[in-house]
């Protein structure tokens, strides 16, 4: 049964909403810098710039990619989930695993794996596989956990009255995992809107692509940001359609309702033919790029390997990841509880303000902090706390999916009922809200260090002189042509991201059990 608010919607404490500002305004500087750079156009050459026939067929193949890919991810994602949870399938425990395991393999190491392989993949089709497999655990993830937290009884009703298993999975089972769902979806979008490293290897041009190019022949050109602002339209335009899909309807309960586990619908004879597909769905998004990764290992390396830089790398890519999780996670609750207790235009535009840097490619949020650093806090320049910043820009839009997505099914009656016994603000976000919505902090954590030990070009410029991570060198000598000598950082890369990738397949599955 669903809670209402026990009361109106409160104005939010000052300190609360000057941080919210704070970090939204932290966000908005890359956007900033774009429309300023932008500026030093004229309107006659960016309008006769954005009429080219090349322009129009890079947002052609962004527009494809980007819907074609977010669609694909979500429907994988969600099968997955739905068999894994729904179904009688056996070894449920194992395709959970297989099925989270992608996210260990950046989507530049899968591309790598794949082009290694077979040159047949640089194509339009190469790169929706590629981006599919690469980024559906971003929508499995949180649709395992919506699945897990659902109760079971609204979906026997429902059989009970006759509809058969399509028709109680949409308009039943989807519309309330639907949050979880448009969550993930738009991540993948973002993550899409972004994509440079797959993409390039497989020889698929994009915005994004392009903008590297402007970079890399004109530095800090303004027809690059003037494709940068391309991007940020895209990103609008996604966040506007999640945003109305989403709805207003709450979503928040009392009781633990999923207390038992829903009884598993038999598969009979589709189990073999479901089987199959899951192990056709690990072999093509795990088994391919390892395959690739072990082959190169095995013929040696181009060059010999230096243990004591990949050593160096490891540390400089763990410190990183962990710090990036920490403060982003720290960064996306206030933000999260403005959204959601302290619903309005204000709070509503400061969340959505932190997803505009998401679709923009790493290296433009990068030269846009070293050029605000630079002219207004030098001291800042080359500094950790740049790169940090960086990061946090980057990633937090996903701290802010996973953190919101717990947060929404923590009862507001809760809060109230622990005001009335004499409880402070801070006393019950300390003892109510916060334990409650830890599973989704821990998501958001492990989602960021994971983004963090795989970003590629923000790094490349901000990291201070002598920080090397996994991913730059693995670059380095990728885009050298010389794999032998990359299969050893791609390989600790993956390596390094299973225990991230391990904690979410844990969380996710564990999540529908709070409150």
């Amino acid at each position: 049964m669903t809670a209402g608010r026990s009361r109106g919607i409160a104005a939010p404490a000052l300190p609360l909403l000057l941080v919210g500002l704070a970090i939204a305004a932290l966000s908005l500087v890359p956007l900033g810098y774009v429309i300023w750079t932008t500026a030093e156009l004229g309107r006659d050459e960016a309008a006769e710039f954005l009429w080219r026939p090349r322009i129009g067929e890079l947002l052609w193949n962004t527009t494809r990619l980007l819907v074609v890919g977010v669609l694909t991810s979500t429907v994988v994602g969600v099968a997955g989930a739905w068999i894994v949870e729904r179904t009688d399938v056996p070894g449920r425990g194992w395709w959970h695993g297989l099925l989270c395991a992608p996210l260990a393999v950046p989507a530049f190491v899968n591309g790598y794996g794949w082009v290694s392989t077979t040159h047949a993949v640089q194509s339009y089709w190469g790169a929706v596989m590629v981006v599919t497999l690469s980024y559906y655990p971003l929508v499995y993830l949180p649709t395992v956990a919506a699945l897990r937290r659902l109760d079971p009884s609204v979906e026997e009703v429902a059989t009970a009255l006759g509809k058969g298993v399509g028709a109680v999975f949409l308009r039943v089972t989807l519309p309330a995992i639907s949050p979880a769902v448009l969550g993930g979806a738009l991540l993948v979008g973002l993550h899409l809107l972004a994509e440079y490293g797959a993409l390039q290897l497989l020889n698929y041009p994009t915005l994004t692509t392009a903008i590297l190019q402007q970079y890399a022949t004109v530095f800090n050109g303004p027809a690059a940001t003037l494709l940068a602002l391309v991007l940020v339209t895209f990103c609008l335009l996604l966040l506007g359609l999640e945003l109305l899909l989403r709805g207003r309807r709450p979503r928040a309960r009392v009781g633990s309702g999923t207390s038992r586990t829903a009884t598993p619908l038999r598969l009979g004879r589709l189990r073999p033919a479901v089987v199959g597909g899951l192990a056709g769905l690990a072999v093509w998004s795990l088994g391919v790029p390892l395959a690739a990764l072990v082959r190169w290992l095995a013929r040696g390396t181009s060059a010999g390997l230096d243990t004591a830089e990949l050593t160096s790398a490891i540390w400089s890519t763990l410190s990183l990841a962990l710090l990036a999780g920490v403060v982003t996670t720290a960064a996306a609750v206030p933000v999260v509880w403005l959204a959601v207790r302290h619903r309005g235009l204000l709070t509503t535009a400061i969340e959505r303000s932190v997803y505009t840097a998401s679709a923009l490619p790493g290296i433009v949020i990068a030269l846009a902090l070293v050029t605000v650093s630079i002219r207004s806090v030098p001291w800042m320049y080359q500094t950790l706390a740049l790169l940090v910043a960086g990061y946090l820009i980057l990633f937090l839009p996903r701290a802010v999916v996973s953190v919101r997505a717990t947060f929404e099914l923590v009862p507001p009656g809760l809060e109230d009922v622990a005001r009335n016994l004499g409880c402070s603000g801070p006393g019950v976000a300390a003892r109510v809200t916060l334990p409650l919505v830890l599973p989704g902090m821990a998501t958001a954590a492990a989602l960021v260090a994971l983004a963090t030990s795989t970003e590629l070009t923000a790094t490349l410029l901000l990291a201070p002189l002598g920080t090397d991570t996994l991913a730059t060198e693995f670059w380095s000598d990728a885009s050298s042509i010389a794999y032998g000598a990359a299969a050893p950082y791609a390989l600790a890369l993956i390596v390094l991201s299973v225990p991230s990738t391990w904690l979410l397949a844990r969380l996710s599955m564990r999540s529908g059990e709070a409150t």
